[in-house]
């Protein structure tokens, strides 16, 4: 799902992924502030993040995104790959999948500072040690020697091999013209591209990518 809201300076929408389910009763998104070459906060973002008032209204639109739902087999593996707000969309399907009682799950998500982006950490670790996800690769680029999202999965090769082999669906969230793009390439580089593109076609690869 996602939450379209209107930009007021430019009159345009701005689309984020849903952070929540339904059953939480409420709308959760993830907002990072954008800055222009200039310096000047986002249109929506800088409201969003600087201006708009706790308790405020705003007109709001949800909208399905058929392309990047859970896969009808709620038993199979789930392999959950993101960087920086893509977790926003992750952690929906993370929650929809621990409510339907569904298969095992894997959470590979990266950013640049532990201090300042683990987002939703507890959560997540507490499904971790709960069980009820059964790998957690957290990964942040910019501490010590920190690695990229695709870096860690190029490291847990044998491990993507054997999930795919059990049927694993992998759904990516994030950055498009990073992250995204450097986790197809591994992908292809492990799994093979014909191996990719049937996963693809056949709706075990799905991407929401910006």
């Amino acid at each position: 799902m996602r939450a379209n809201s209107p930009d007021a300076a430019a009159s345009q929408w701005r689309e984020y992924s849903i952070a929540s389910i339904e059953q939480d009763g409420a709308i959760e998104l993830l907002v990072r502030l954008m800055h222009d070459s200039a310096g000047r906060p986002g249109a929506m973002s800088g409201m969003l993040c600087r201006h708009w008032p706790i308790g405020a209204r705003m007109a709001l639109r949800i909208r399905s995104n058929p392309s990047f739902h859970l896969p009808q087999d709620n038993a199979s593996p789930l392999i959950l790959i993101g960087n920086g707000t893509g977790i926003a969309g992750l952690r929906s399907l993370l929650r929809e999948r621990i409510r339907r009682g569904g298969g095992p799950m894997w959470l590979l998500f990266g950013e640049r500072q532990r201090d300042h982006d683990a987002f939703f950490s507890e959560e997540l670790q507490a499904y971790a040690d709960a069980g009820t996800l059964q790998h957690l690769d957290v990964t942040f680029s910019r501490d010590g020697d920190g690695e990229y999202v695709w870096q860690r999965l190029q490291s847990r090769a044998a491990q993507l091999q054997s999930w795919i082999e059990q049927g694993a669906t992998l759904m990516v969230c994030g950055s498009r013209a990073s992250m995204a793009t450097d986790v197809d390439r591994i992908l292809r580089d492990l799994l093979g591209s014909t191996t990719v593109d049937d996963l693809a076609r056949t709706g075990r690869y799905r991407r929401d990518v910006y």
